[in-house]
């Protein structure tokens, strides 16, 4: 997937090789879905090497929620169109749904309070300790050691789309042109599939996405505009710790 994945589990009762399983999990999800290796099946589907059909169902299941989202966003958000190039890229649903079924493997063992934190997108379930709940920070997006917001929950998923990582890498697939006028955008909500594909539409549309994302029900919006500017949803500013936000940025609505 391009980043690194940490789970942090709480519950001493698990056994380790539940944490094994659930990685063996994410490195199947990469060997599959990965854009950078020739030979992964997305690779090979996108060249018409594959059909989808010869392909993992699982790939299927990818195309169709990429599909939805497609539909969703009156076509912002395309894995066939999103990429320059034009190859195949549905890597704006991949990860958060991987990382979502990874949950899923802790939790059907018996795990309730964990995070996973899958470079910057995290799903946290139950508490770290008793009586208090996960902090995940949301990286500034100019200033790699400093955080933008805290936010504080205990069954939250969080994800953000930026620039800070690949540059402009996030197009609007009706147009091909890279949004600029956000530097970053979190979405939190229940599920971290959909937190992690509304957060890469939502970037992709620009100033307009922040609205967007918070018409989504139970999700919440928090971006960083260009001139470093917050702008977040009331659903958002509820889970913030202390409702601070990066230096002395005005709040937008």
């Amino acid at each position: 997937m391009g980043t690194a994945i940490s789970i942090d589990l709480r519950d001493p009762e698990v056994e380790a090789d539940v944490v094994e399983t659930a990685f063996d999990w994410l490195r199947e999800v990469d060997a599959r879905f990965s854009t950078y290796q020739p030979q992964s099946e997305i690779r090979r589907l996108g060249r018409g090497e594959l059909t989808v059909e010869e392909c993992h169902p699982d790939v299927a299941e990818v195309l169709m929620l990429c599909e939805d989202l497609r539909e969703e966003t009156v076509g912002v958000f395309n894995a066939w169109r999103c990429r320059r190039d034009g190859r195949l890229d549905p890597s704006g649903v991949v990860k958060g749904w991987g990382v979502e079924r990874a949950a899923g493997i802790l939790e059907r063992a018996g795990a309730q309070n964990f995070c996973i934190n899958a470079g910057g997108d995290v799903v946290c379930r139950g508490e770290p300790e008793a009586g208090r709940a996960w902090r995940i920070g949301i990286r500034h997006p100019r200033a790699a050691g400093a955080v933008a917001a805290v936010l504080h929950g205990c069954d939250l998923a969080v994800a953000t789309s930026g620039l800070y990582e690949r540059g402009d890498h996030i197009v609007d697939a009706r147009t091909g042109v890279p949004s600029r006028s956000l530097l970053s955008l979190t979405v939190a909500g229940p599920s971290l599939t959909m937190a992690d594909a509304y957060a890469t539409a939502g970037f992709a549309m620009g100033g307009a996405g922040v609205a967007w994302v918070a018409a989504r029900p139970g999700y919440a919006p928090f971006a960083v505009t260009a001139s470093e500017r917050v702008q977040y949803s009331d659903a958002f500013a509820d889970l913030l710790v202390g409702g601070n936000t990066i230096g002395s940025a005005p709040r937008g609505r």
